[in-house]
């Protein structure tokens, strides 16, 4: 799912003209060293479960471009990384001519991912695909959890456990 004829497809749902620049550069976010978890994969899996869930959308353009986006910055050292990935797609979506509603919206949705403070039907989808790893069986799930200690290695093992269990 995570390929360049996806976006060009989720861009034109949008009304907008796919530029190759935005999924080379997303692609490479996607792809840094040090992503275990938070990578095009993640991407990947959170837009083949949304098809899933659709049609229970109100614009479901607007979720897709959210989740190519959620985490196109992720820096395991920094706490503004959704703050960054959001501002990342609104200057993408304004400067290709996305109408600042829709634009909003999408912010919005990348913003619920940190805050989990939902705003609209869309936003809560959002939500529950990109927390669809909680719903997987144990061995995903397992994967999932040892794919975050990774990315998180840096930090010692028992603040990490009660990170993760107030997270979870």
């Amino acid at each position: 799912m995570f390929e360049e004829n996806n976006l060009a497809k989720s861009l034109s749902e949008f009304g907008l003209t796919a530029d190759p620049k935005v999924f080379i550069e997303l692609s490479a976010a996607y792809t840094e060293v040090g992503r275990h978890y938070h990578d095009d994969s993640h991407v990947s899996a959170c837009l083949s479960h949304f098809q899933k869930y659709r049609r229970q959308s109100e614009r479901s353009h607007e979720i897709e471009l959210a989740i190519w986006f959620h985490d196109a910055v992720y820096d395991t050292h920094k706490p503004d990384n959704e703050e960054r990935s959001a501002a990342w797609a609104e200057r993408y979506l304004i400067d290709a001519g996305a109408d600042r509603d829709s634009t909003n919206r999408v912010v919005d949705m990348i913003m619920a991912t940190k805050t989990h403070d939902v705003v609209s039907q869309d936003s809560k989808l959002m939500l529950d695909v990109d927390l669809g790893i909680l719903g997987t069986p144990t061995s995903v799930f397992e994967f999932y959890d040892q794919s975050i200690r990774r990315e998180y290695h840096w930090v010692p093992e028992e603040a990490c456990r009660m990170r993760r269990a107030q997270v979870l």
